[in-house]
C-alpha cells in the first residue's frame, strides 16, 4: 500500500502549480492533504478529481483556513469527522477513513507561530489529542496518521535548531509530547524507522532562499498505532517539483 501526504497551503494554488497530476501518476492507494483552504461548493471542481479515486473533505467553517482530505481507490466502510472538540472540529484537522481494522487519518495540527494565542491553541489541542491517540491505540485497529504535526521531533528534523529552541514547532513542551507519544504509547514515526539518520526535510520558510538552500524542517509524518514498525517498506520526500510550502511524503507498506 502506498500513501502521500502534503499540506497543500491552499488545494487550489497547489492545483494551478499541477499537483493533481503528478498524484495521479504516483501509484498511490491513498492521498491525505492537509490546508486545503476550500469548502464543497469549490471541491466540486472536476480539477480537484482523480480517476479512480473516491474524494473525502473536511473543510474549516471558517472560509479560506485549515481543513484536510482524503483520496481513496478503495471506498471506505466508515468515514469519521472530528475528534468531539468544537474548537478544533470547526477548522476541518482530523480526517479519518477505515476499512476493516486499518484506519488512515489525515491530520492538521494547529501551529502556534502566529503568537500566543495561537500557541494556547496548539497546547489546547495536544492535551485533548493524547486521551484520543490512547483511545485509538486501545481499540485494537491499526492507524495511520498522516499529515502536518507541526512539530520537529528532534535535532535532526530542522536544520537551524539551535536558533528555534524558543520557537513554535520547536519548544521543549511540544518536543516532549512526542516523546511521550513515541516513546511511552508506542506510536511510530514511520520514515524513522527506515532511515534513522536522514537530514531530510518536508516544510521551508519562504523567507531567506529556505527552499534553495535547503533550511527547513520535517514536521509532516505518517505515524503509526504501536505494532506495526515492520510495515514501512520504502520512504520518499518528493523535492523535484514544488507544490507547496511543504513537500509531500511518499510511503509504501507492507500490511
Amino acid at each position: 500500500m502506498r500513501i502521500v501526504t502534503l499540506n497543500v497551503n491552499g488545494i487550489r494554488s497547489a492545483a494551478r502549480k499541477g499537483l493533481f497530476p503528478w498524484l495521479a501518476r504516483q501509484r498511490a492507494d491513498v492521498i491525505c492533504l492537509q490546508e486545503i483552504r476550500a469548502h464543497h461548493e469549490h471541491l466540486s471542481d472536476p480539477q480537484f478529481q482523480i480517476k479512480g479515486f473516491e474524494a473525502h473533505y473536511y473543510p474549516a467553517v471558517r472560509p479560506g483556513y485549515a481543513g484536510t482530505a482524503v483520496y481513496t481507490r478503495l471506498a471506505p466502510t466508515k468515514v469519521v469527522r472530528g475528534i468531539g472538540m468544537p474548537e478544533f472540529d470547526n477548522e476541518g484537522r482530523y480526517l479519518e477513513l477505515q476499512w476493516k481494522d486499518l484506519s488512515i487519518i489525515s491530520l492538521y495540527l494547529p501551529s502556534g507561530s502566529s503568537g500566543p494565542e495561537r500557541q494556547a491553541s496548539k497546547f489546547r489541542f495536544l492535551e485533548a489529542f493524547l486521551p484520543h491517540l490512547r483511545k485509538l491505540h486501545k481499540s485494537g485497529r491499526r492507524h495511520v496518521l498522516c499529515g502536518d504535526w507541526n512539530i520537529a521531533h528532534r535535532q535532526i528534523d530542522l536544520k537551524n535548531w539551535r536558533s528555534n529552541q524558543k520557537n513554535s514547532g520547536f519548544l521543549p513542551e511540544e518536543r516532549a509530547w512526542l516523546d511521550h507519544l513515541f516513546d511511552e504509547v508506542g506510536f511510530i514515526d514511520a520514515f524513522r524507522t527506515l532511515k534513522p539518520k536522514s537530514e531530510e526535510y518536508t516544510w521551508w520558510s519562504n523567507r531567506g532562499n529556505a527552499w534553495a538552500n535547503n533550511v527547513g524542517w520535517r514536521i509532516d509524518y505518517q505515524i503509526l498505532s504501536p505494532g506495526l514498525e515492520s510495515s514501512p517498506h520504502a520512504a520518499r520526500i518528493y523535492r523535484d517539483k514544488r507544490f507547496s510550502d511543504h513537500a509531500p511524503l511518499l510511503m509504501d507498506y507492507k500490511f
